[in-house]
């Protein structure tokens, strides 16, 4: 790692980049903010077999990737975090650290030489997120809650993407006033979308990650009830393909398997194209605890709209903050097989109106979720906060 470049501004995640995730994207915009505002910018974020260490990124930014082949997810955590430490110790010159989770965010706050202000953006807490996918110790659990506290309490200014998040903060005793919300957003194509040459005739697509709280397991239920039409269903997972095996074995136990077609890790020109000549697109969130108390905001549901598409998605918080009427799309109560299928023969039998809600959501997103409007409200936070 570079320690003699001395950098204005910072920004982290403990995330592989460039992915086909949603994370992937909202880091492409938010990094790319505040790089480019404050040029000799550092981009720290994790690594893969495939990207190198170090690489200039979009023009100039400069990315350092953390790289480990340790299975342990924890002790990936404490090296990335070491490594950001030490590199930090070196800097004089920083104006501003933006980090995406509480590994980046420790080290920059407890930098000794910290002379820079400092934003948190909360879009999950690993307290919430990582007992869904480890086994997960109470104690350790204890220890990561600390952390986030600690993070929370000692930042700035905290960043959330939703209303939902805001308020699951505020009840963990962080002043309103120290949060803003800036939603995920979307971009409208600029130019004509070739159909996929291998795309079924009729289809509605799931684009996404694969993760239990997503609802895939409702969908295909639903998808089940369907085999008196000729639909197809289109899975783009940004996942690799051995983490949807379980899936690939529940959807041959239900008799679908033959109507189904899997992508992964499609690029988003790919992705796009099966998105927008989908009939619609779903968004079947699951009634739990990450979604219902920590919300999130499912950047599928606003790509797929920004792309024409209409989306059935799962009438929570979350989604009605996207979804504010049935003119832009639909919500249905999630973990119910039988009224989404339900929802997806009604829509079946009227086209016109399903294309008219397409646009109308196009519409929508143009007037309240465009990444440039975003990523302004973003940049103005930055002066802000270095105004004072």
């Amino acid at each position: 790692m570079d320690t003699k470049t001395q950098y204005q501004s910072l920004y982290t995640a403990f995330d592989v980049f460039p992915s086909a995730k949603g994370a992937g994207t909202h880091i492409h915009h938010f990094a790319n903010t505040l790089l480019k505002a404050y040029p000799q910018g550092l981009l720290y974020v994790l690594g893969d077999e495939k990207l190198p260490e170090t690489e200039i990124w979009d023009n100039g930014v400069n990315v350092w990737r953390y790289k480990s082949l340790n299975p342990n997810f924890l002790e990936r955590t404490e090296g990335y975090s070491q490594g950001l430490l030490r590199w930090l110790a070196w800097q004089e010159n920083l104006k501003l650290c933006h980090f995406r989770d509480i590994w980046g965010g420790v080290p920059i706050l407890l930098n000794p030489n910290r002379n820079y202000k400092t934003i948190f953006e909360v879009n999950a807490l690993p307290s919430v997120e990582l007992p869904y996918r480890y086994s997960v110790s109470n104690k350790i659990l204890d220890e990561i809650k600390r952390l986030e506290n600690f993070c929370l309490q000692n930042c700035d200014q905290i960043v959330v993407p939703s209303a939902v998040i805001a308020h699951f903060l505020e009840k963990k005793g962080i002043a309103g006033r120290k949060i803003q919300i800036i939603t995920n957003g979307a971009e409208l194509p600029e130019t004509t979308i070739e159909r996929p040459a291998d795309a079924p005739e009729k289809y509605i697509i799931y684009f996404g990650a694969l993760q239990p709280w997503q609802g895939v397991d409702t969908l295909l239920r639903a998808f089940r009830l369907l085999q008196d039409t000729d639909l197809y269903l289109v899975i783009c997972s940004s996942h690799k393909a051995r983490y949807g095996k379980a899936y690939h074995k529940f959807a041959e136990k239900l008799g679908i398997a033959e109507k189904i077609v899997w992508k992964y890790q499609l690029s988003k020109q790919e992705l796009y194209a099966w998105v927008k000549y989908a009939y619609c697109s779903l968004a079947p969130l699951k009634e739990c605890s990450r979604n219902l108390e920590q919300g999130c905001s499912p950047l599928k549901i606003l790509e797929a709209m920004a792309l024409a598409t209409p989306v059935i998605a799962s009438d929570m918080s979350v989604c009605r903050e996207i979804i504010s009427s049935e003119q832009v799309g639909r919500l249905i109560r999630p973990d119910r097989p039988a009224e989404l299928a339900r929802a997806i023969r009604i829509w079946l039998a009227y086209p016109e109106r399903v294309k008219e809600i397409g646009y109308n959501a196009q519409k929508h997103i143009a007037r309240q979720f465009d990444w440039l409007a975003k990523k302004q409200e973003l940049k103005n936070l930055y002066l802000r906060l270095l105004s004072n």
